[in-house]
């Protein structure tokens, strides 16, 4: 009996050894890097701008060999309670470090997004499934000469520019009463009134002129030789 035991411990044994180092490679392997620090930290209070916003992993940045992380999978975005951004959007790649110049514009609530490739390959950010996004406060001094923010996510070595309004259909001015030439003269009441008596005046001579006409046309003729 204690022959048939011992391969069987021995087959038992073998299988745990082997299922260790199965789990022990594979627990690297699923294990991304990580945030360590960053600037600001998630809650601050920041009363001066510092000279760059950034992020620093537990392990090298993969940066590609370009130092700028330059495409779509490294970023820094700020943006304030408005959903402006500011900065420029030119990124720095040093080491574990992925930073941003720093700028901000009036005191409020502002809001950190970040994106890279860490250095096993892997795209990590702020998404809320991932490390979530840093929140901060800027509380300025009273001398401090906030920068403008812009609609649209800024583009290294590109301005952003606001959207122009729209251009809106100005009202037609109303009409504009005619007003009286340089130089004419207004009409004159009186000689208006006196214009208009004369008028009356010559129609009513003119009837009573027809009226006697018609009298003398139809009054009978005497007869010469009365009877």
């Amino acid at each position: 009996m204690a022959g048939h035991r011992r391969p069987l411990a021995i087959v038992t044994l073998g299988a745990a050894v082997a299922l260790g180092a199965v789990l022990g490679f594979a627990a690297p392997a699923q294990a991304h890097d990580v945030l360590v620090s960053s600037t600001p930290l998630q809650g601050d209070v920041l009363t001066t701008l510092p000279t760059e916003f950034s992020v620093t992993m537990n392990e090298t940045i993969l940066d590609q060999g370009t130092g700028t992380g330059s495409g779509t999978n490294f970023d820094i975005q700020i943006t304030d309670a408005m959903g402006r951004f500011y900065g420029d959007g030119c990124i720095s790649l040093v080491d574990a470090t992925m930073s941003t110049p720093a700028a901000l514009g009036a005191a409020g609530q502002y809001t950190m997004n970040w994106q890279l490739v860490s250095s096993d390959g892997h795209v990590v950010s702020s998404a809320p499934s991932s490390f979530g996004p840093i929140t901060f406060e800027w509380a300025p001094p009273a001398d401090a000469t906030p920068s403008k923010g812009s609609a649209t996510a800024p583009v290294c070595g590109e301005t952003a520019e606001d959207p122009e309004p729209e251009m809106t259909t100005q009202a037609e001015d109303p009409a504009e009463t005619p007003t009286a030439t340089p130089g004419a003269e207004a009409d004159d009441p009186a000689d208006n009134s006196t214009t208009t008596l004369l008028w009356l005046g010559g129609a009513a001579v003119a009837v009573v002129a027809a009226i006697s006409a018609t009298l003398l046309l139809v009054r009978p003729k005497k007869r010469d030789d009365e009877e």
